[in-house]
């Protein structure tokens, strides 16, 4: 029932998440030797995300325990807040919010807005967009890379190495993902290295500087982990952004009621974009090692068990959201979706995602028509993370 090695679930999964919601709440399966249980419910995955019974399991912590050509890449996953347990978790967040504040996204937003009309300047004179590449993947490289200081020359790195940061954060990995993500590990820590001994030396007004200065209680991060967050920073809030991006064009464009609704209330914007998130969210499911045994709304986790959280399950729960296979940008409570997970491990980009997604969508709708040259644009081939490798668009 549940298999996302499956061309079909790979394809539409939401079957396979309604068919399972009708059955045992708490579903366990063998895939490949990995045995895992997923939930598929908004209740439980909520509770779940939330409870200090979950988190990660202490072979993340011990990157010296694995073989020597992967070690570079746990070394750096080591040190990423998303895969630490309290109290190591709330000492980094706490020093990571210090220098990313909700003002610091207030004033990016006209930037943002300026970037996203920059990639799309010339759109309609060619009447054409290859959506991801030209749009969706460069706009939240270049605000990140401008946050943090990085040279426009360097863009294209920060590029790459998303990319392959992120398959190595996958639900599945092998050797080659592993050796790839050790020399990308390698590459983007003696890059930012570099780049923190030019901000201790001479501190700027960006991100890089306020995270170099960030204080609580006389701590500070150290050189690791500050290369390890701002690497977190660049692969999971990017891959995101470009997910919704993506993924919401698609829906409006299948939806043209929706987006004719948007184009005339443009007022719709933020709920829109809440509604997209929960609609086609860009995470699929999140894992986390059960530490204790704790009880869920429709049963048991036992400690030692992986559980997978289809965070895209629990958006369709027709418990909590009314007819919800249907797009609906006026939603009432679109924003209890499950897009950004939950609990001490909530994103804490998530409201640059949603500024970033906003200004992308608001500068789409300026183009005028928009029409899909391929009814079915290729998924990547990503499980966690769930989105679109081309969205080809014709521009009228």
């Amino acid at each position: 029932m549940f298999n996302p090695y499956d061309p079909a679930f790979h394809s539409d999964p939401y079957i396979s998440y309604a068919a399972l919601r009708d059955g045992p709440s708490i579903y366990r399966t063998n895939l490949n030797g990995w045995n895992m249980v997923l939930l598929t419910r908004h209740a439980d995955i909520t509770a779940a995300l939330r409870s200090p019974r979950l988190g990660r399991s202490q072979t993340m912590s011990s990157p010296e325990a694995m073989p020597s050509p992967y070690r570079a890449i746990m070394v750096l996953l080591s040190n990423w807040m998303l895969l630490k347990n309290p109290p190591d978790h709330t000492r980094l967040r706490s020093l990571v919010n210090r220098a990313f504040t909700p003002r610091v996204v207030e004033q990016l937003e006209p930037r943002i807005a300026l970037i996203a009309a920059e990639l799309l300047a010339d759109a309609r004179e060619r009447g054409t967009l290859e959506l991801i590449s030209d749009f969706a993947f460069p706009l939240p490289v270049i605000v990140i890379a401008e946050l943090l200081g990085v040279p426009a020359e360097d863009r294209a790195l920060f590029r790459r190495w998303s990319e392959v940061l992120v398959a190595n954060i996958d639900l599945f990995q092998d050797d080659t993902t592993w050796r790839a993500g050790s020399q990308v590990a390698g590459e983007i820590s003696n890059y930012l290295r570099d780049l923190i001994v030019q901000r201790r030396a001479a501190p700027r007004d960006d991100l890089l500087s306020a995270l170099v200065a960030a204080e609580d209680g006389g701590d500070r991060l150290s050189e690791d982990e500050l290369i390890a967050n701002c690497s977190l920073l660049l692969a999971a809030g990017h891959e995101t952004t470009v997910n919704l991006i993506g993924n919401g064009t698609l829906a409006l464009l299948r939806n043209p009621n929706q987006l004719t609704m948007l184009r005339q209330e443009p007022a719709l914007i933020d709920n829109a974009v809440e509604e997209l998130l929960r609609y086609e969210s860009p995470v699929q499911m999140t894992s986390r090692d059960v530490l204790a045994d704790f009880e869920l709304p429709g049963g048991t986790l036992s400690a030692g068990e992986e559980c997978a959280a289809g965070d895209r399950a629990g958006n369709r729960d027709p418990e909590v959201f009314a007819d919800p296979d249907r797009l609906d940008i006026q939603r009432s409570n679109a924003v209890k979706h499950l897009a950004f997970a939950a609990g001490i491990h909530f994103v804490c980009r998530g409201s640059a995602r949603r500024a970033e997604g906003r200004a992308a969508f608001q500068a789409l709708l300026t183009l005028g028509e928009l029409r899909l040259r391929d009814p079915e644009p290729p998924l990547r081939p990503t499980i966690a993370l769930r989105g679109r490798s081309r969205i080809a668009l014709a521009v009228e």
